[in-house]
Parts: structure tokens; sequence; C-alpha cells
């Protein structure tokens, strides 16, 4: 047997997610989680019968061969999976769109910086030459027209916008997308709304405008769709909503308009996360009140904002360069001399590839320690431009798994980003 899951809770980029890999996968069963968000129930409730769609509850583990798991790269976020990530005979495939570090150690994956993990699987469906039924077209279309604010986000890409061209081609219907991604507002979301808008603090934090508040809830409600409404009614970069619950519990939600601040890197540090532009987090710790949230919160916007870093900021140079006919054991010295890890090679100024200590330990043979650094550089060299954000940089080095990234001008070299750079940049010890 094998399945395609997501996380709890889940959103329409998952359940389209899970929907389209069942195309991708012929004989994998899209299984969903018990807890899905209301826009989405109120979709199953009329489609259901439309998708070969189970429930977790009834997998049987011992049967699964592959798992195929969508939007998400938290084991805990999953429905019921318990023990299949220790057993060898499962096979484990990743398709996600957070870029952030996590637990799931698939056999394969397809993760890139995209608005939707649906995207990626459209990109493969097309290049399949795939057809689908105007219901799938229009399911794939809301899942990703609701995690890029119908291409509006600052995440969005020109990939998601060739996704989005293509379902309609195939038959996505607007109106039905439009009927499930503008939901109307109950008379709870609207209290909790005007309790927002009444006692939220505004606060300047390098420049960007971030609204923080505090509501206590005594029921079950949507939430998000409201800090939603709420971050454009008072037209901040990002706010971030403590909501606490009738047993003293709290969560975090929080949403961003301004790629300087990444609400994934802000909740990671409650032990959440989500998307540079949407996410959220449970507060683990009972003891910690919602005052000392709130300030944790501020702390942290300040020590990731660090006055929007950019790769010219955090970027090591002079570069250490040398010559494509350069020997290797010229290279091991250099290495062992500047006490580094990699090494440019470069001619005329220009970028023609890069060798590190990992291709040193590949030389079995002491000739080959005489033959140029050409024959063993890296030719294929992911390279970043001065003028980025270093949160990009630091994204492209963990979607890449590189520790040392090249900062181009035109053709010429001007500097390096390494791993010390970015945990300097990371971790607040820039000298600014």
């Amino acid at each position: 047997m094998q399945i395609a899951i997501t996380h709890r809770n889940t959103d329409f980029d998952g359940l389209a997610s899970i929907v389209a890999a069942t195309l991708l996968y012929p004989g994998a069963v899209a299984v969903c989680p018990k807890s899905v968000n209301p826009n989405v129930r109120r979709f199953l409730s009329l489609h259901k019968t439309s998708f070969d769609i189970i429930l977790a509850e009834e997998v049987d583990p011992d049967a699964v061969t592959r798992l195929v798991v969508v939007d998400t790269n938290q084991w805990h976020r999953l429905d019921r999976v318990n023990g299949l990530w220790e057993r060898d005979n499962v096979e484990v495939l990743l398709w996600d769109h957070h870029m952030g570090i996590g637990d799931i150690h698939p056999h394969w994956q397809r993760v890139e910086k995209v608005g939707a993990t649906i995207t990626l699987l459209v990109r493969e469906i097309r290049e399949q030459r795939l057809t689908l039924t105007p219901l799938q077209a229009t399911l794939y279309l809301i899942g990703l027209y609701e995690d890029t604010g119908q291409l509006t986000f600052n995440s969005t890409t020109p990939e998601d916008a060739r996704a989005a061209a293509f379902l309609l081609e195939q038959g996505a219907d607007l109106t039905i997308a439009a009927d499930f991604l503008n939901m109307t507002y109950s008379e709870t979301q609207k209290k909790v709304l005007f309790r927002l808008m009444s006692d939220a603090e505004q606060h300047d934090i390098k420049g960007k405008q971030v609204g923080i508040g505090v509501v206590h809830i005594d029921r079950y409600v949507e939430l998000a769709t409201v800090v939603q409404l709420y971050g454009k009614i008072v037209n901040a970069d990002s706010v971030f909503v403590i909501f606490v619950n009738e047993n003293g519990s709290c969560f975090i939600i929080g949403r961003s308009s301004t790629p300087e601040i990444n609400i994934n890197n802000v909740l990671q540090r409650f032990g959440g996360g989500g998307h540079p532009g949407a996410g959220s987090a449970t507060i683990a710790d009972p003891g910690k009140t919602v005052d000392e949230v709130r300030q944790e919160i501020i702390v942290t916007l300040h020590k990731l904002q660090r006055g929007s870093a950019l790769v010219a900021d955090v970027m090591s140079f002079p570069v250490t360069t040398v010559s494509p006919e350069t020997n290797m054991r010229q290279i091991r010295h250099l290495m062992e001399e500047k006490k580094i890890r990699g090494v440019v090679v470069a001619e005329d100024g220009c970028l023609r590839g890069i060798v590190v200590l990992w291709d040193l330990k590949k030389l079995r043979q002491n000739k080959q320690w005489n033959s140029p650094v050409k024959a063993f550089m890296n030719r294929q060299v992911a390279t970043i431009a001065p003028d980025a954000l270093a949160s990009e940089a630091a994204e492209l080095m963990v979607q890449k798994d590189i520790g040392h990234l090249p900062v181009v001008q035109g053709e010429k070299v001007i500097g390096i980003v390494t791993r010390t750079d970015i945990i300097n940049y990371l971790y607040g010890m820039l000298p600014f």
C-alpha cells in the first residue's frame, strides 16, 4: 500500500497536494487527517465523494510500503504514522515548499522555494503531459491561490503563476475558487477582530510596522482569516496575535506582507513554523505569561531584523581564488595554511568552479595530487548577488546543502558566503 499524507489542520494546499500525488503515483491513496481547516471541511462536505480520500485511522500501518509526504517536513505534524519512519521497508518521498530544516529524511525529495507545494506537483503533471478534470484543476488552483494570496504574497514566484495559467487552461473554475477562498465572517470572528482593533499594540521595528495583539477565546473559531484581515486593516507589515484559551494555554498566529520579516523564522523560536508570510506556534511552556511571550516576539524580531542585512553585509572578502591549472597538492596546502574549507577557482576574476574539503577526501591515488584542480572542481556552482537579502543566501544554502556560496557581480567574484557567515547572521553576531 502506498499513501499520500499531509499535515494536521490541513489547508487547501495540503489537500490539493495529496490528491495530485495520487495522479503522479498510480495506486496511491490520499489520506486526509481528521483535523482540517474549516474552509477545507466545507469543501469536503460537498466534494468528498468526488475524490478517493480516506482518513488516517483507516490506514493499516503494517501494509504501507511507500509514504508520500506533502506540504510539511516534520513528522509530528502528520497523523497516525508513528513508527513508519523507523521501518526500513517503507520508502519515504517528500514534496514541500518549506525551506526550513525538518526531521523527515526522505529517500527522495523535491523541496523548492515556491509559493505553494501544489505548484511543484502541477509542474510534474505538466511535464508528464497528464490531463486534469475541471474539478481537479479547480481544487489545485484553490490550494495555489490560498497559499499565495491569489498570487499577491511576497513568497509568490513565476513558477506559481505558470502553474495557475496551466490550471486555468485545464478548466479550473474561478467562481468556485472564489467561493471557497472568500469565506464570510461569523459573529464570533467579528468580535475577535473588534478586540484586536481595540487592544493590539503597534511597534516600529527597524522601519517595519508590526502589530502584536492578545485575545482570550472561549470557543473554537477559525482565526487565521481574522489575523489576515486585521493585518490588512491596520496596514501593518506583519502581525502576531497571541490567542489564550480558557485553560490558560496559548498559541500564536503570524502573518507578514514583507520579505524582511519572515514569520517562519520568528515562530521557529517558539517551536512552531510555517511560511515566510504565514505561520503558527503553540506555546509549550505553561508557566510562560502572555507578557513574556509578547516580549519574546519583539526581542526575536529585533534579533532577526538586524537592519535587513544584505549579502554584501555578511559575505567574506577578499576571496581566496586559484587558477584552473593549480594542482591539488597546492590546493590542500592552501586550505591548511589559511584554515579554510573551500577555494574558488577563477580565471581573470571570473568564476570557473569551486573545490571544497570534501573533494580532497575523494582523492585515493598519490598521482592525483599532481593533477590540476579543473579535473576535480565542481563546475555547477550556485551563486548570489551582493544586493540579495542575507536571508535568501541562508535559504539557498539550506536548499542546495552547500557550505560555500560565491557572491558574483556581473561576471566577477567579489566575495563568498560561508556557513560561518550565515551562523553569525542568524544569531545576531554581525558587527552592525
